[in-house]
């Protein structure tokens, strides 16, 4: 196969679908949502034996066991697959939405529409339920896909292509709207990223390896981030009640995800009367604490920390601990070693409170909740199809409103410029 022939015809005809798309009503798209739904259940039995020849595979080339499970399409997955789309079918459809009309002193009204981005390439690794979410979005936002689902997945990315496209014609929309590449050759992936006369934004979904190759070939825009080290600060003015459940929870809820606090800083007047009670919890969930000098003298039990630990997104159990002097303490370090995505402060005072949702320069800024919080379905977006880290064009869950952008409109009655 010639791989750039390929990539090229692929691109030229998500760009024709991607006109097609822009202008479908909601009720076209939502119709495709719910047969690509239906499809996935109908035929859940061939997905699921196209599935077990990935997971023979993975078995074959030595997986490890955490790969293999985020690999296996089960049956409540399939059932996941499809109710998330139609959760999808059911959010508000942000294409088309006017905002900000207003008249100027000329008598034209001047305000804002919401567009779709155009076509949206996708490139991710082992869940092939990114697959069905990933199309779901970008129909329902009004965008072509092209997606590029890792090799040890090829058997269920394309079982799973299938139903998409059995949706697609059920709502007469143009089958090139999604289009699952079919190839496992990596250069593959290069081709895509150069491709910037027909795809407009790249969005990265897998391991720091993958979104560090993206971003750095990539000609085309990409919306992503590379690390999740999150951070909650324990102020002087805490209440000690809601602090230990804030940081228990951020730590323990799940340790393999982007928004786990790694690291937990405490002012240090509170830190000899708050952090034992808080270690004991910790001990027993069987999380390794690793602390600064003044964090070792109030828990002996706690490992020395070295300056690889505050920088280190560990997606286990294992958590940094470092004793601050105050707030401002605390936002430099949060503005130094994080990775822009969710730190929280525990404080019962207000102005404390609003300076660090003012200086604390990540995605998400919490007072008072738990860094978990930071997700699509948990910021009333719906379904996401990742967190953002940027500054442009969307920042923290991406929603189908991250997917659209805005261009301006006039509205006149033969109005001219003198």
């Amino acid at each position: 196969m010639d791989i750039t022939a390929y990539i090229t015809t692929v691109g030229q005809q998500a760009k024709t679908a991607s006109a097609i798309l822009a202008g479908a009503e909601v009720a076209q798209k939502n119709t495709a949502l719910h047969a690509i739904a239906d499809a996935l259940l109908e035929n859940r039995q061939q997905l699921q034996a196209e599935n077990e020849k990935d997971l023979q595979a993975g078995k074959a080339k030595g997986l490890d066991a955490a790969m293999l499970d985020r690999l296996t399409l089960t049956d409540a997955g399939i059932e996941s697959m499809a109710e998330g789309l139609r959760q999808i079918a059911a959010l508000p459809d942000p294409v088309g939405s006017i905002s900000d009309l207003d008249y100027r002193p000329s008598g034209i009204q001047v305000g804002r529409m919401r567009v779709p981005l155009g076509v949206i390439g996708i490139i991710y690794e082992s869940r092939p339920n990114v697959t069905a979410d990933a199309a779901g979005l970008c129909l329902k936002s009004g965008n072509a896909a092209v997606l590029r689902g890792g090799s040890e997945a090829i058997h269920s990315n394309q079982a799973i292509a299938k139903c998409i496209q059995q949706g697609l014609k059920a709502a007469a929309l143009p089958a090139e709207c999604v289009q699952v590449i079919e190839t496992t050759e990596r250069t593959a992936v290069g081709e895509i990223l150069r491709a910037k006369q027909y795809i407009d934004v790249i969005i990265p979904r897998g391991g720091k390896g993958l979104i560090a190759r993206v971003s750095e070939e990539s000609l085309i825009p990409v919306i992503k981030h590379l690390d999740g080290i999150c951070h909650v600060y324990v102020d002087d003015q805490a209440d000690f009640a809601k602090a230990s459940e804030v940081a228990y929870n951020a730590k323990t809820h799940r340790y393999g995800v982007c928004n786990a606090m790694e690291t937990l800083l405490v002012a240090e007047s509170v830190a000899a009367d708050f952090l034992p009670p808080l270690a004991e919890r910790y001990a027993e969930a069987g999380v390794e604490l690793r602390g600064c000098e003044k964090t070792v003298a109030i828990l002996p039990a706690c490992k020395p920390a070295t300056e690889e630990d505050w920088q280190a997104e560990y997606l286990a159990p294992i958590l940094a601990i470092r004793i601050v002097n105050d707030m401002s303490e605390a936002i430099a370090h949060i503005n130094q070693y994080g990775s822009h995505h969710t730190d929280s402060i525990i404080t019962e005072n207000y102005s404390k409170a609003r300076q660090f949702l003012r200086e604390v320069d990540s995605s998400s800024v919490m007072v008072n909740a738990s860094t978990r919080f930071a997700d699509g379905f948990e910021y009333g977006l719906g379904a996401e199809i990742g967190i953002s880290t940027d500054k442009l064009h969307a920042r923290g869950p991406v929603g189908l409103e991250g997917l659209t952008t805005l261009k301006y409109i006039v509205l006149g009655d033969g109005h001219i410029r003198v």
